[in-house]
């Protein structure tokens, strides 16, 4: 099991350059997991493509049901105080933390290829493409 932030999940379900990076890493460890936050982000990802007009509602709504369904069942809440505190003693959105911290919480990596956390949590955050790099 691996915590995979939103990017992860958008790249693997929105067609684009990315997509094969998120691909090997489902064939990697297909068992993802988020806070129940992603939800929220990837439907905001989605209206920036509709916005765009690079995606139909239709489209968008279809994406949002094969994400869900990708998900069903490695979705958890995080610890309020433990998002609190990640996020006071780093320059990371608390948004950011709730994925820091539940890949702490499950004892994890969490995969990402946010700079930002990559350089805040180096202890807990793994490269993307380090990842799918790394022997299985």
């Amino acid at each position: 099991m691996i915590v995979v932030d939103t990017n992860m999940i958008a790249y693997l379900v929105i067609q684009g350059e990315k997509t094969p990076l998120a691909l090997k890493a489902v064939r990697k460890d297909p068992v993802w997991a988020a806070p129940f936050l992603w939800r929220s982000e990837f439907r905001n990802v989605l209206c920036g493509y509709i916005r765009r007009q690079m995606l139909s509602i239709q489209n968008a709504r279809e994406l949002m049901t094969h994400a869900l369904q990708r998900m069903i069942g490695r979705e958890y809440q995080v610890i309020s105080d433990q998002v609190l505190d990640l996020a006071a003693s780093s320059t990371c959105s608390a948004y950011d933390c709730e994925f820091v911290a539940l890949a702490l919480e499950l004892g994890v990596p969490l995969v990402t290829v946010d700079k930002h956390i990559l350089e805040q949590f180096p202890r807990v955050a793994m490269g993307a493409f380090q990842f799918v790099s790394e022997p299985g």
